[in-house]
Protein backbone atom coordinates (compact mmCIF):
# COMPACT_ATOMS: atom_id res chain seq x y z
CA UNK A 1 0.00 0.00 0.00
CA UNK A 2 0.99 3.81 -0.48
CA UNK A 3 2.11 6.12 2.22
CA UNK A 4 -0.66 8.29 0.43
CA UNK A 5 -3.66 8.81 -0.80
CA UNK A 6 -4.54 6.80 -4.42
CA UNK A 7 -8.13 7.99 -5.30
CA UNK A 8 -9.97 11.25 -4.13
CA UNK A 9 -12.38 9.41 -1.55
CA UNK A 10 -8.90 8.48 0.14
CA UNK A 11 -7.72 12.20 1.08
CA UNK A 12 -8.51 13.04 4.58
CA UNK A 13 -8.66 16.01 6.68
CA UNK A 14 -5.35 15.07 8.32
CA UNK A 15 -3.45 14.22 5.39
CA UNK A 16 -4.23 18.03 3.23
CA UNK A 17 -3.42 19.57 7.18
CA UNK A 18 0.06 18.07 6.73
CA UNK A 19 0.86 18.54 3.30
CA UNK A 20 -0.74 22.25 3.42
CA UNK A 21 1.38 23.03 5.85
CA UNK A 22 4.54 21.64 4.28
CA UNK A 23 3.87 23.75 1.21
CA UNK A 24 3.56 26.97 3.36
CA UNK A 25 -0.49 27.08 1.80
CA UNK A 26 -1.62 26.59 5.56
CA UNK A 27 0.28 28.49 8.06
CA UNK A 28 -1.86 27.53 11.28
CA UNK A 29 -5.11 25.34 11.95
CA UNK A 30 -6.33 22.44 10.25
CA UNK A 31 -8.09 21.52 7.94
CA UNK A 32 -11.34 19.54 9.38
CA UNK A 33 -13.54 18.25 6.40
CA UNK A 34 -12.82 17.64 3.07
CA UNK A 35 -15.35 16.64 0.24
CA UNK A 36 -14.15 15.89 -3.73
CA UNK A 37 -15.83 16.19 -6.97
CA UNK A 38 -14.46 14.64 -10.56
CA UNK A 39 -13.23 17.14 -12.54
CA UNK A 40 -11.26 17.24 -16.46
CA UNK A 41 -11.22 14.81 -19.23
CA UNK A 42 -8.25 13.09 -19.30
CA UNK A 43 -7.98 9.28 -19.96
CA UNK A 44 -4.71 8.50 -18.37
CA UNK A 45 -5.69 9.77 -14.90
CA UNK A 46 -8.42 10.91 -12.65
CA UNK A 47 -8.70 14.54 -11.74
CA UNK A 48 -10.62 15.67 -8.78
CA UNK A 49 -11.48 19.15 -7.03
CA UNK A 50 -11.34 19.18 -3.27
CA UNK A 51 -13.15 21.74 -0.78
CA UNK A 52 -11.75 22.10 2.82
CA UNK A 53 -13.44 23.09 5.95
CA UNK A 54 -10.80 24.09 8.58
CA UNK A 55 -10.76 24.94 12.19
CA UNK A 56 -11.31 28.82 11.28
CA UNK A 57 -11.92 31.05 8.93
CA UNK A 58 -9.85 32.38 5.98
CA UNK A 59 -6.88 30.72 6.94
CA UNK A 60 -5.62 28.08 3.63
CA UNK A 61 -7.58 27.73 0.29
CA UNK A 62 -11.31 26.85 0.05
CA UNK A 63 -10.12 24.41 -2.80
CA UNK A 64 -7.36 22.49 -3.90
CA UNK A 65 -7.40 20.20 -7.22
CA UNK A 66 -5.60 16.59 -7.51
CA UNK A 67 -4.56 14.08 -10.11
CA UNK A 68 -4.48 10.51 -9.49
CA UNK A 69 -4.03 6.77 -11.74
CA UNK A 70 -6.68 6.52 -13.93
CA UNK A 71 -9.21 4.03 -12.43
CA UNK A 72 -9.33 1.77 -16.08
CA UNK A 73 -7.07 -0.76 -15.45
CA UNK A 74 -6.13 -0.62 -19.12
CA UNK A 75 -5.06 3.22 -19.17
CA UNK A 76 -3.57 2.63 -15.96
CA UNK A 77 -1.50 -0.06 -17.59
CA UNK A 78 -0.59 1.98 -19.96
CA UNK A 79 0.63 5.10 -18.03
CA UNK A 80 2.58 2.57 -16.05
CA UNK A 81 4.22 1.00 -18.91
CA UNK A 82 5.72 3.89 -20.26
CA UNK A 83 6.69 5.80 -16.95
CA UNK A 84 4.04 8.48 -17.59
CA UNK A 85 2.62 9.01 -14.17
CA UNK A 86 6.69 9.05 -12.72
CA UNK A 87 7.24 11.74 -15.88
CA UNK A 88 4.63 14.13 -14.37
CA UNK A 89 5.29 13.67 -10.42
CA UNK A 90 9.32 14.02 -11.91
CA UNK A 91 8.27 17.16 -14.11
CA UNK A 92 6.41 18.95 -11.00
CA UNK A 93 9.14 18.14 -8.49
CA UNK A 94 12.11 18.55 -10.66
CA UNK A 95 11.79 20.55 -13.41
CA UNK A 96 8.61 22.98 -13.20
CA UNK A 97 10.63 25.52 -11.24
CA UNK A 98 13.36 26.13 -13.58
CA UNK A 99 10.82 27.09 -16.87
CA UNK A 100 8.70 30.07 -17.32
CA UNK A 101 5.38 28.32 -18.16
CA UNK A 102 2.38 28.71 -16.32
CA UNK A 103 1.67 25.73 -14.80
CA UNK A 104 -0.54 24.75 -11.09
CA UNK A 105 1.92 25.17 -8.34
CA UNK A 106 2.41 21.68 -6.75
CA UNK A 107 1.12 21.17 -3.34
CA UNK A 108 2.68 17.30 -2.92
CA UNK A 109 4.22 15.27 -5.59
CA UNK A 110 4.55 11.45 -4.32
CA UNK A 111 5.08 8.40 -6.44
CA UNK A 112 5.19 4.77 -5.54
CA UNK A 113 8.59 2.84 -6.34
CA UNK A 114 6.09 0.73 -9.10
CA UNK A 115 5.21 3.69 -10.83
CA UNK A 116 1.84 2.94 -10.54
CA UNK A 117 0.40 4.83 -7.69
CA UNK A 118 0.65 8.27 -7.12
CA UNK A 119 -0.75 11.35 -6.44
CA UNK A 120 -0.28 15.26 -7.60
CA UNK A 121 -2.27 17.98 -5.19
CA UNK A 122 -2.21 21.20 -6.82
CA UNK A 123 -3.24 25.13 -6.06
CA UNK A 124 -7.07 25.12 -7.70
CA UNK A 125 -7.18 27.82 -10.97
CA UNK A 126 -10.67 28.11 -10.86
CA UNK A 127 -12.90 29.60 -11.98
CA UNK A 128 -11.56 28.79 -15.62
CA UNK A 129 -12.63 27.85 -18.87
CA UNK A 130 -11.32 24.45 -20.14
CA UNK A 131 -10.17 24.11 -23.80
CA UNK A 132 -12.07 22.06 -25.68
CA UNK A 133 -10.49 19.65 -28.34
CA UNK A 134 -14.20 18.98 -29.99
CA UNK A 135 -15.01 22.65 -30.65
CA UNK A 136 -11.63 24.53 -31.48
CA UNK A 137 -10.69 27.79 -29.49
CA UNK A 138 -10.37 31.45 -30.45
CA UNK A 139 -7.80 32.96 -32.47
CA UNK A 140 -6.38 35.21 -28.90
CA UNK A 141 -6.62 31.44 -26.96
CA UNK A 142 -4.29 29.83 -29.61
CA UNK A 143 -1.77 32.94 -29.38
CA UNK A 144 -1.90 33.02 -25.32
CA UNK A 145 -0.98 28.80 -26.14
CA UNK A 146 1.93 29.93 -28.59
CA UNK A 147 3.41 32.17 -25.87
CA UNK A 148 3.05 29.34 -23.32
CA UNK A 149 5.23 26.99 -25.89
CA UNK A 150 7.94 29.44 -25.74
CA UNK A 151 7.65 30.03 -22.48
CA UNK A 152 8.65 26.11 -22.10
CA UNK A 153 11.09 25.83 -24.83
CA UNK A 154 12.86 29.00 -24.97
CA UNK A 155 14.65 27.98 -21.08
CA UNK A 156 15.34 24.62 -21.97
CA UNK A 157 16.75 24.92 -25.25
CA UNK A 158 19.89 22.83 -25.34
CA UNK A 159 20.05 22.88 -21.62
CA UNK A 160 21.09 20.22 -20.12
CA UNK A 161 20.37 21.05 -16.52
CA UNK A 162 16.80 20.48 -17.90
CA UNK A 163 16.94 18.42 -20.42
CA UNK A 164 20.19 16.00 -19.46
CA UNK A 165 17.62 13.77 -16.89
CA UNK A 166 18.02 10.07 -17.28
CA UNK A 167 13.86 9.64 -16.67
CA UNK A 168 13.66 12.41 -19.59
CA UNK A 169 14.50 9.55 -21.91
CA UNK A 170 13.02 6.59 -22.79
CA UNK A 171 14.45 3.68 -21.28
CA UNK A 172 16.43 0.55 -23.35
CA UNK A 173 14.29 -0.84 -25.75
CA UNK A 174 11.66 1.48 -25.71
CA UNK A 175 11.38 2.63 -28.98
CA UNK A 176 11.85 -0.31 -30.47
CA UNK A 177 8.78 -1.74 -28.42
CA UNK A 178 6.19 1.66 -29.49
CA UNK A 179 7.49 0.25 -33.05
CA UNK A 180 6.11 -3.21 -32.34
CA UNK A 181 3.15 -1.85 -30.81
CA UNK A 182 1.90 0.75 -32.96
CA UNK A 183 0.82 -1.30 -36.86
CA UNK A 184 -1.55 -3.51 -33.82
CA UNK A 185 -2.90 0.37 -33.08
CA UNK A 186 -3.35 1.34 -36.68
CA UNK A 187 -5.37 -1.98 -37.20
CA UNK A 188 -7.43 -0.87 -34.02
CA UNK A 189 -7.74 2.49 -35.48
CA UNK A 190 -8.66 1.23 -38.51
CA UNK A 191 -11.10 -1.12 -37.53
CA UNK A 192 -12.56 0.94 -35.19
CA UNK A 193 -12.83 4.88 -37.38
CA UNK A 194 -12.74 3.07 -41.03
CA UNK A 195 -16.52 4.42 -41.57
CA UNK A 196 -16.00 7.89 -39.65
CA UNK A 197 -12.88 8.90 -40.77
CA UNK A 198 -12.22 10.40 -44.20
CA UNK A 199 -10.57 8.20 -46.66
CA UNK A 200 -8.04 10.81 -47.13
CA UNK A 201 -6.82 11.67 -43.93
CA UNK A 202 -7.02 7.29 -43.14
CA UNK A 203 -4.77 7.25 -45.84
CA UNK A 204 -2.35 9.02 -44.10
CA UNK A 205 -2.75 7.13 -41.28
CA UNK A 206 -1.74 4.08 -43.29
CA UNK A 207 1.03 5.51 -44.58
CA UNK A 208 2.40 7.00 -41.66
CA UNK A 209 2.83 3.20 -40.31
CA UNK A 210 4.36 1.73 -42.92
CA UNK A 211 7.44 4.93 -42.12
CA UNK A 212 6.68 4.00 -38.54
CA UNK A 213 10.60 3.06 -39.09
CA UNK A 214 11.43 6.82 -40.05
CA UNK A 215 9.55 8.21 -37.55
CA UNK A 216 9.40 6.62 -34.24
CA UNK A 217 12.95 6.92 -32.54
CA UNK A 218 14.10 10.06 -35.03
CA UNK A 219 16.33 12.53 -33.84
CA UNK A 220 15.44 16.10 -33.96
CA UNK A 221 17.67 18.75 -32.92
CA UNK A 222 18.21 21.28 -31.42
CA UNK A 223 16.34 19.71 -28.53
CA UNK A 224 14.62 21.50 -25.78
CA UNK A 225 12.00 20.31 -23.46
CA UNK A 226 8.72 18.77 -24.99
CA UNK A 227 5.12 18.96 -23.56
CA UNK A 228 4.06 15.90 -25.98
CA UNK A 229 0.57 16.88 -26.03
CA UNK A 230 0.26 20.02 -26.17
CA UNK A 231 -3.35 20.60 -27.09
CA UNK A 232 -6.84 22.04 -25.86
CA UNK A 233 -7.59 19.71 -23.43
CA UNK A 234 -4.68 20.53 -21.22
CA UNK A 235 -4.98 23.84 -21.51
CA UNK A 236 -7.28 26.52 -18.73
CA UNK A 237 -8.31 29.54 -19.90
CA UNK A 238 -8.88 32.58 -18.34
CA UNK A 239 -7.67 31.07 -15.08
CA UNK A 240 -8.25 32.62 -11.29
CA UNK A 241 -11.27 34.12 -12.72
CA UNK A 242 -9.53 35.81 -15.69
CA UNK A 243 -6.80 37.26 -13.67
CA UNK A 244 -4.19 35.42 -16.28
CA UNK A 245 -4.75 33.95 -19.53
CA UNK A 246 -3.85 30.11 -19.75
CA UNK A 247 -1.78 27.74 -17.42
CA UNK A 248 -1.37 24.35 -19.15
CA UNK A 249 -1.90 20.97 -17.46
CA UNK A 250 -1.22 17.15 -17.73
CA UNK A 251 2.74 17.04 -18.11
CA UNK A 252 2.62 12.91 -18.25
CA UNK A 253 3.95 12.77 -21.85
CA UNK A 254 6.92 15.32 -21.38
CA UNK A 255 9.92 14.67 -23.23
CA UNK A 256 13.13 16.16 -25.02
CA UNK A 257 12.61 16.63 -28.85
CA UNK A 258 12.30 19.20 -31.03
CA UNK A 259 10.41 22.30 -29.76
CA UNK A 260 8.05 22.02 -33.25
CA UNK A 261 6.79 18.57 -32.19
CA UNK A 262 4.90 20.56 -29.97
CA UNK A 263 4.00 23.50 -32.50
CA UNK A 264 2.91 21.49 -35.54
CA UNK A 265 0.59 19.10 -33.15
CA UNK A 266 -0.57 22.05 -31.27
CA UNK A 267 -1.35 24.02 -35.21
CA UNK A 268 -3.20 20.39 -36.64
CA UNK A 269 -4.29 18.32 -33.69
CA UNK A 270 -4.49 21.05 -31.33
CA UNK A 271 -6.81 23.85 -32.61
CA UNK A 272 -8.27 21.96 -35.86
CA UNK A 273 -7.90 22.71 -39.50
CA UNK A 274 -10.26 25.60 -40.36
CA UNK A 275 -8.74 27.93 -37.24
CA UNK A 276 -4.86 26.40 -38.94
CA UNK A 277 -6.00 27.62 -41.83
CA UNK A 278 -6.55 31.39 -41.59
CA UNK A 279 -4.11 32.26 -38.61
CA UNK A 280 -1.40 29.99 -39.19
CA UNK A 281 1.30 32.16 -40.64
CA UNK A 282 0.81 34.71 -37.95
CA UNK A 283 1.15 32.16 -35.23
CA UNK A 284 4.23 30.49 -36.48
CA UNK A 285 5.52 34.32 -36.90
CA UNK A 286 4.04 34.81 -32.90
CA UNK A 287 6.11 31.57 -31.57
CA UNK A 288 9.78 32.70 -33.55
CA UNK A 289 9.17 36.57 -32.05
CA UNK A 290 8.45 34.92 -28.40
CA UNK A 291 11.64 32.67 -29.04
CA UNK A 292 13.37 35.06 -29.90
CA UNK A 293 12.80 37.91 -27.29
CA UNK A 294 13.22 34.71 -24.72
CA UNK A 295 17.24 34.86 -26.42
CA UNK A 296 16.69 31.76 -29.45
CA UNK A 297 16.08 33.66 -32.27
CA UNK A 298 14.28 31.65 -35.11
CA UNK A 299 12.91 32.39 -38.21
CA UNK A 300 10.17 30.90 -40.49
CA UNK A 301 12.38 29.54 -43.14
CA UNK A 302 14.22 27.67 -40.36
CA UNK A 303 11.80 26.27 -38.24
CA UNK A 304 9.58 25.27 -41.21
CA UNK A 305 10.36 21.77 -41.87
CA UNK A 306 10.51 20.16 -38.16
CA UNK A 307 6.80 22.28 -37.95
CA UNK A 308 5.33 20.47 -40.62
CA UNK A 309 6.48 17.22 -39.49
CA UNK A 310 5.32 17.89 -36.31
CA UNK A 311 2.13 17.36 -38.00
CA UNK A 312 2.98 14.13 -37.58
CA UNK A 313 3.16 13.89 -33.88
CA UNK A 314 -0.83 14.54 -33.68
CA UNK A 315 -1.65 11.61 -36.36
CA UNK A 316 0.80 8.91 -34.64
CA UNK A 317 -0.69 10.05 -30.95
CA UNK A 318 -4.16 10.08 -31.98
CA UNK A 319 -3.71 6.03 -33.41
CA UNK A 320 -1.89 4.91 -30.49
CA UNK A 321 -3.66 6.55 -27.93
CA UNK A 322 -6.80 4.98 -29.47
CA UNK A 323 -5.74 1.70 -28.90
CA UNK A 324 -4.33 1.48 -25.84
CA UNK A 325 -6.47 3.97 -22.99
CA UNK A 326 -10.08 3.24 -21.77
CA UNK A 327 -11.90 3.89 -25.24
CA UNK A 328 -15.32 6.29 -24.08
CA UNK A 329 -17.63 7.99 -26.81
CA UNK A 330 -15.54 11.37 -25.59
CA UNK A 331 -12.24 9.96 -26.50
CA UNK A 332 -13.97 8.50 -29.89
CA UNK A 333 -14.91 11.52 -30.74
CA UNK A 334 -11.55 13.22 -29.33
CA UNK A 335 -9.21 10.77 -31.34
CA UNK A 336 -11.08 11.41 -34.99
CA UNK A 337 -10.65 14.77 -34.19
CA UNK A 338 -6.64 14.97 -33.94
CA UNK A 339 -6.83 12.37 -36.23
CA UNK A 340 -8.50 14.96 -39.09
CA UNK A 341 -6.42 17.94 -37.72
CA UNK A 342 -3.15 16.46 -37.88
CA UNK A 343 -3.74 14.81 -41.01
CA UNK A 344 -5.01 17.94 -42.62
CA UNK A 345 -1.89 19.76 -41.67
CA UNK A 346 0.03 16.65 -43.29
CA UNK A 347 -1.78 16.54 -46.65
CA UNK A 348 -1.21 20.75 -47.11
CA UNK A 349 2.40 20.53 -46.50
CA UNK A 350 4.03 17.50 -47.36
CA UNK A 351 4.88 15.81 -44.15
CA UNK A 352 4.89 12.35 -45.31
CA UNK A 353 7.33 13.37 -48.28
CA UNK A 354 9.31 15.36 -45.90
CA UNK A 355 9.30 12.67 -43.70
CA UNK A 356 10.70 9.68 -45.84
CA UNK A 357 12.93 11.95 -47.61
Amino acid sequence: MAEFPTHPGEVAPDWLTERLHAAGALGVGEVTAVSWEAIGTGQVGDSARFHLTYDREGIGPATVAGKFPAADAMSRGTAAAFGLYSKEVGFYRELAPQLDVRVPSVLAAEIAEDGVDFILLFEDLGPARGGNQLVSCTHADAEAAMRQAAALHAPSWENQAIIGASWLHPREGQVEQIKGLYSPAQAIFRERYADLLEPEYMAVCEQLNDAAGHWFGRDGTPKCLLHGDFRLDNMLFDIKGGAEPIAVLDWQTVAVGNALTDIGYFMGTGIGNALREEHEDQLLDLYCAEMSARGVPLGREEIWDNYVLGALHGVSTAVFSAAYVERTTRGDANFLSMARGGCALALAHGSLAKLVS
